[in-house]
């Protein structure tokens, strides 16, 4: 539960396939419902509530969007956990349930809907378990396709003094990032020694290193950086902010700032990278021990 949220989850396209999706599957199952449920007015025919239904649904609907925003927005920002989405998708649940209720018997009040002896609870406990059913079940199908169908592409350290070879291994080419896509083939192989630093960008990250050449290039891919943290745990790749993590052979200068530590890489077209309190020991660590 306190792992992070995948970030596929958070792609708009995602959020927005979520919710047309979840949206369109309740109205469906509004409608299927409405016949057995003693305490719900909803009407789609020519009926005297149709208009409140229309209306209502219409609020439901921007309520939703909005809520969507504002969390995308938010997990921008900070990151959050699987925990947070689930507590953040019930609070938008129990929210909506509770307008239903203030609404069903507000109408009831007023006469333009008929229920038989109307009870707050008992309106609140059956539109809180509908509305689980009809938006917590397409939510929690959207999560579901979306993390099976998110394929991240592999990232592989090869460390080729463990391999038998025909031909001699030359010890700089020993040790290579070898980049894959999801069909397995490879996009990419870099020197280890090359890499200059990895970004995070979104949900997606850059590979920035140097050619055979010295020219300084960028390579993308679809990746979290906690993939690459793990995937390269004993290298000298090391974390050293949220958005960054550093080649610590290629950091000529660690000084400390006022706002704490940065690195300088030994080429001027890369500004400072800063160093977040989090990985400060770690990046002191690996850099006195180079």
């Amino acid at each position: 539960m306190n792992k992070e949220l995948p970030a596929c989850l958070m792609e708009k396209s995602q959020l927005r396939y979520t919710v047309v999706f979840s949206l369109l599957v309740a109205f469906l199952a509004i409608i299927l419902i409405q016949p057995y449920s003693h305490n719900v007015w909803f009407s789609i025919g020519p009926h005297t509530s149709v208009g409140y239904t229309l209306g209502f649904l219409s609020l439901v609907s921007l309520f939703v969007v909005v809520d969507t925003i504002i969390m995308y927005n938010v997990y921008r920002k900070h990151h959050f956990s699987v925990l947070t989405y689930i507590v953040w998708t019930i609070a938008e649940i129990i929210l909506i349930a509770l307008a239903y209720s203030l609404v069903t018997i507000k109408l009831v009040e007023m006469g333009e809907v008929s229920i038989t002896n109307p009870n707050f609870g008992d309106v609140f406990t059956q539109a809180l378990l509908h509305t689980l059913l009809v938006l917590g079940g397409p939510y929690l199908i959207c999560a579901f396709y979306f993390i099976v169908q998110d394929k991240d592409k592999t990232i592989r350290l090869m460390n080729y003094s463990n391999v038998v070879s025909d031909t001699e291994q030359v010890p700089s080419e020993q040790k290579k990032i070898n980049l894959f896509d999801n069909e397995g083939v490879l996009k990419l192989s870099v020197n280890l020694k090359n890499i200059l630093f990895i970004e995070s960008d979104d949900n997606y990250i850059k590979v920035w290193y140097e050619d055979s050449h010295g020219v300084l290039k960028q390579y993308m891919l679809r990746c979290r950086l906690k993939t690459v943290e793990e995937s390269f745990e004993g290298s000298d790749l090391v974390r050293c902010h949220r958005k960054y993590i550093v080649n610590i052979s290629k950091v000529q200068v660690l000084s400390k700032e006022k706002d704490g530590y940065v690195l300088d890489l030994e080429r001027d077209e890369i500004g400072p990278i800063a160093v977040s309190r989090t990985y400060e020991s770690a990046v002191l660590s690996k850099f006195n021990s180079r």
